[in-house]
């Protein structure tokens, strides 16, 4: 009678740690494996391959189960092939030259052929397997004869993309208004829908001149704490309810959503800032779209 037996690896198998690396011009984010097993430490420059070739990138952190929840299905994925070294960093050198004359030489076969979009920004990825083109254009552009030249005069790989403003603000910019390099160039991952109404509901100025990212859109900030404006503002009593306070009853005429704290207007004139906890009773609770954000406006800070 034979018996199948099991017997351990002799060797442990462990699982090639993994990292989380920003790399290309429109500074990707992926999961790259490495087959080394000495520790590769954040802010290390490495050498890749992605999907589109040989790249260049900077180690964030190690992969876990946070930063993949964070980076979502879809990341790009690869490995790491080395650690950069000074000859790798020279050629990085080299090839952002060789970057402005594929500009120079783009735009000119551009102009020749009179076609209607804006060159924004040129990469060639690390390991010379392809050039990308960003460009702007309101209308759809038929490129496939200025490729064909591109790729007889380049002798390589070529992709035109077609990006908006803000992408061209994650390609160009430097620093915001705050003193900061710009969020779309830093730690966003996606860059989130902004509206007037957010300024709005933080009763930030309505400039927009001031309000306005490098890009020429509603800066990205005003969207990091509008979730916790908007709760606070559907926990509050509406502007224009009646409430009861220890300090007697009164008509809410002002919301502070951060402080979570009313201006409240009471029957001999008197006008309070009154915190939430002090709201004894809510009698009335305002008209019907009387909560309108924009009937704080009288504490509108204008600076």
């Amino acid at each position: 009678m034979s018996t199948d037996l099991k017997h351990p690896p002799t060797e442990t198998q462990t699982e090639a740690p993994k990292y989380v690396v920003r790399y290309g011009a429109m500074r990707q984010l992926g999961e790259f494996s490495s087959k080394r097993q000495h520790k590769i430490s954040r802010g290390d420059d490495v050498v890749v391959r992605s999907d589109r070739g040989v790249e260049f990138g900077v180690v964030l952190c190690d992969a876990n189960d946070k930063t993949n929840e964070y980076l979502g299905e879809n990341v790009p994925t690869g490995r790491i092939l080395r650690s950069a070294s000074d000859e790798d960093r020279r050629s990085l050198e080299e090839v952002a030259e060789r970057e402005k004359t594929f500009f120079t030489s783009g735009q000119k076969m551009i102009d020749d052929r009179n076609l209607q979009m804006q060159l924004v920004d040129v990469e060639q990825v690390f390991g010379g397997e392809r050039i990308v083109f960003y460009y702007l254009a309101e209308k759809r552009v038929d490129f496939r004869e200025l490729v064909k030249l591109m790729a007889r005069e380049f002798n390589t790989r070529i992709e035109m993309r077609q990006i908006g403003v803000r992408d061209e603000a994650k390609l160009l910019a430097d620093y915001g208004d705050c003193g900061k390099p710009v969020c779309c160039n830093t730690h966003l991952k996606e860059m989130p829908p902004v509206s007037m109404k957010m300024a709005k509901l933080q009763k930030a100025t309505l400039d927009p001149n001031k309000i306005s990212g490098r890009c020429g859109r509603l800066k990205c900030c005003l969207r990091y704490e509008y979730d916790t404006y908007e709760a606070h503002r559907k926990e509050l009593p509406k502007i224009g309810a009646t409430v009861i306070t220890r300090a007697g009853q009164g008509k809410v005429i002002a919301q502070e959503l951060l402080v979570k704290k009313l201006l409240v207007s009471f029957e001999d004139g008197r006008r309070v800032m009154v915190d939430e906890s002090e709201i004894v009773t809510v009698v009335s609770r305002g008209n019907r779209g009387s909560n309108d954000i924009s009937t704080a406006e009288p504490d509108q800070n204008t600076e």
